[in-house]
């Protein structure tokens, strides 16, 4: 497989997106800390406030506060910029040690693309064959996404820019067939990741699941070891009414990583702790814009420094 490509860049369009967005999450911690009352309770109940404002979840925000606290206890920091300071590695620490990087073992290897209707999932599903043909990796995408008759078209239609081929069947056919096909074709014609666009909605919950369960099924007894990936799609916008579909969806294609979509311009900007903490899933990629190009690796030490930017 080919390399990663450098180091994203695009944190540097974040922080003044984020801040349009209702965050100013950076701005308003530096008002309030630079008012020369030292680390006093009430400055840990405003820098509480803004916290959740912002979206990180009442959990996070306590945990936050109380890291920052201690540390400035600890180490007697009184002046805004060190508490600022403290602040920002103790957001660090709640994103450090998770396995961010995309599985390209298998020959060839499966990723499987999940998230309800709306959420980008398919827009995603484009995206990452652009970014796999940018690599040097040659993918094919299989159009599991049977139930909505408009899906195989806007599947094709947004893939078609990238190259890859699409392996699919007529609407309403059996998704796992579908998958079926697209395998045996990635091995005759020697592509390396065969992406995998699932149906985001059915007639009821449970047959959605099932579906799902089937696909994967399929594909761990046509390649054992796989899917390498299990991708769970979310709408940065929708926020924290997101989580519990996710947590469904990510129990049955057994989720591996997420990502997160429209994290430019919709998302305020401390969701990404809370969904990590409530999932218990890495973010592996962010959506930061409309163009084919706009997925990235998500870079946690960036994306605070976006997160605090004045």
């Amino acid at each position: 497989m080919a390399d990663a490509l450098a180091r994203p860049r695009w944190w540097r369009r974040l922080p003044g997106r984020l801040d349009r967005v209702g965050s100013g999450l950076g701005h308003q911690l530096r008002s309030r800390l630079s008012l020369g009352r030292g680390a006093g309770e009430e400055v840990y109940e405003e820098v509480f406030e803004l916290l959740l404002a912002s979206d990180c979840g009442v959990a996070i925000s306590e945990d936050l506060v109380a890291g920052m606290r201690q540390r400035a206890t600890r180490e007697r920091l009184r002046d805004s910029s060190q508490l600022l300071t403290a602040l920002r590695e103790e957001m660090e620490s709640q994103l450090a040690g998770r396995d961010r990087e995309l599985g390209l073992a298998g020959a060839p290897c499966v990723w499987l693309v999940a998230g309800v209707n709306g959420s980008g999932k398919t827009t995603t599903i484009a995206k990452l064959a652009w970014r796999l043909r940018a690599q040097g990796v040659t993918p094919l995408v299989a159009a599991a996404d049977t139930f909505r008759a408009a899906a195989i078209d806007q599947l094709r239609r947004m893939v078609e820019p990238t190259g890859a081929e699409v392996v699919a069947h007529q609407p309403g056919a059996d998704p796992a067939a579908v998958v079926f096909d697209a395998i045996a074709a990635a091995r005759a014609r020697g592509r390396e990741v065969v992406l995998v666009d699932t149906a985001g909605r059915l007639h009821t919950k449970d047959n959605l699941m099932q579906e799902l369960g089937k696909i994967r099924r399929v594909v761990a007894g046509q390649l054992p070891g796989q899917p390498a990936e299990s991708l769970l799609v979310l709408d940065a916008y929708v926020g924290a009414n997101a989580i519990a579909q996710a947590r469904s969806f990510g129990e049955v294609i057994g989720a591996t990583g997420l990502v997160l979509s429209k994290l430019d311009g919709s998302a305020r900007g401390g969701y990404v702790f809370q969904v990590e903490r409530e999932l218990r899933l890495p973010v592996k990629l962010v959506g930061v814009g409309e163009g084919i190009g706009d997925l990235e690796d998500f870079d946690p030490k960036a994306y605070v420094e976006s997160l605090l930017a004045d």
